[in-house]
């Protein structure tokens, strides 16, 4: 299923919410600890075994971007849009007959299989397209579509909290939670599969450049070089250091200022919540613009940079100053979002146009390890120094230390970009052709 071509005269600002009506909807992942407690509650389920089906989500949006990059990219975005639709609505009906019949293997199976498929999918599916629509603009295309994973959490987390309220939190009032999502996911990508346009020619607008200008390189040729696993270390450093603060937030801050005369209340730890999700949306769309004005290079050396000095004053002076301390994490996760809707900017910049949807795809594993390490640092660490009989801070500050170590090995590593080799570039002529021939199949 190839997109149709866009006719004279298509608005290339159509296509940005075709991506978001995507990513708005998968980013519900981020909403999933809305269902943990009802799930433990209704079926007996350990925390360890309710995080289960988000754990395998990560894992397979991860596994599949990196081996259906190649299919997405060969297959357009409509394509691609239409798999993640497909799988990402049916985790959710699958899962809705898991809780109904009680079967929790179903729910794991459904949302975390099936649904992490479309998570992978929906995840990589427009970015090639918005790259060669906005080629005078591309970290500002991308961002504003990867700004809805980020936001989507914001959506589903009130609506799914308001849904088990109305239907009850017991397992047929989750299964009619699930279905609802599933039903109303399945509607809202239609409008992206719908959506979606491809560009008429390699200008798609006056004065901006050719989509096939600067090199030019294949997904295979891409992970045989330096730059792109250089960049691998970037990617993971950076998602490291923002997602273990991300991952364990309320009970940071609450653990932070325990000992002080302004200890955090649960509502306004959750409140820190929120405002960390709202860093991690603003940061994907701001820093991603502003990318396209000072270069990827420089960004990223912001995101790594400025990021060890967050948690060194973290560490340093964090529990001292409660707004230093809310200061310091919301740049951090402004720089955790950057990090994610930039690298696709960088990717096109460093490999080209011709598959870089397939080249992030496999770039996407860096996630996939970064969402197993952070936590495990941050927690492992909590853990043992709370046997050892520390508390507050103290909990923290070894694992504040590595995080300062990984993000400046992920600074050195930025620094060691450099522009990729002309053995690893396809010849212009093939490329041309190959892109040539994709277009009039479309047509």
């Amino acid at each position: 299923m190839s997109p149709p071509v866009a006719p004279p005269g298509w608005s290339r600002w159509l296509v940005p919410p075709a991506a978001l009506s995507v990513h708005l909807s998968i980013g519900q992942a981020y909403a999933w600890s809305v269902f943990k407690p009802p799930l433990e509650s209704a079926l007996g389920l350990s925390g360890t075994q309710s995080a289960l089906p988000f754990q395998l989500g990560i894992v397979m949006l991860g596994l599949s971007a990196a081996f259906g990059g190649t299919l997405v990219e060969r297959n357009g975005p409509r394509w691609a849009m239409t798999v993640a639709l497909v799988c990402f609505s049916s985790g959710f009906l699958l899962s809705a007959l898991g809780a109904a019949t009680e079967q929790y293997w179903l729910i794991v199976f459904g949302y975390g299989f099936v649904g992490g498929i479309g998570l992978g999918i929906g995840y990589i599916s427009p970015v090639s397209t918005l790259i060669k629509w906005f080629p005078d603009r591309p970290g500002m295309a991308t961002g504003i579509a990867i700004m809805g994973f980020g936001g989507g959490a914001l959506i589903a987390s009130p609506w799914s909290a308001q849904m088990l309220e109305s239907f009850g939190s017991d397992s047929s009032g989750i299964a009619l939670a699930f279905l609802v999502h599933g039903l109303s996911y399945a509607v809202f990508m239609t409008l992206g599969v719908l959506l979606v346009r491809v560009p008429r020619s390699e200008k798609p607008v006056d004065g901006a450049p050719s989509v096939l200008e600067g090199p030019q390189v294949s997904a295979r040729g891409a992970v045989r070089t330096p730059q792109f696993w250089c960049l691998w270390v970037v990617l993971c450093m950076n998602v490291t250091a923002g997602i273990g603060i991300l991952e364990k937030a309320a009970p940071m801050i609450t653990d932070f200022f325990a000992g002080t005369s302004t200890p955090v209340s649960v509502s306004a730890a959750a409140g820190f919540v929120a405002l960390l999700s709202a860093a991690n949306m603003a940061g994907r769309i701001g820093w991603s613009s502003t990318s396209d004005l000072i270069g990827r290079k420089n960004i990223y050396r912001v995101y790594l940079g400025v990021g060890a000095v967050m948690y060194a004053l973290i560490a340093l002076f964090g529990d001292s100053s409660k707004p230093l301390f809310i200061l310091c994490a919301l740049v951090i996760l402004s720089f955790y979002g950057g990090g994610f809707a930039t690298i696709p900017a960088y990717l096109k910049d460093l490999f080209g146009t011709y598959q870089v949807g397939a080249i992030h795809g496999r770039l996407l594993t860096a996630w996939s390890t970064a969402g197993v390490l952070g936590p495990l640092i941050v927690n492992w660490i909590a853990d043992r120094q709370e046997e050892a009989g520390k508390d507050g801070a103290s909990l923290y500050g070894l694992s504040f230390v590595i995080m300062i170590g990984l993000l400046v090995v992920g600074f050195v590593a930025n620094e060691l970009v450099r522009p990729v080799h002309a053995r690893h570039l396809i010849p212009a002529p093939r490329e041309a052709a190959d892109v040539e021939r994709q277009q009039s199949e479309s047509a």
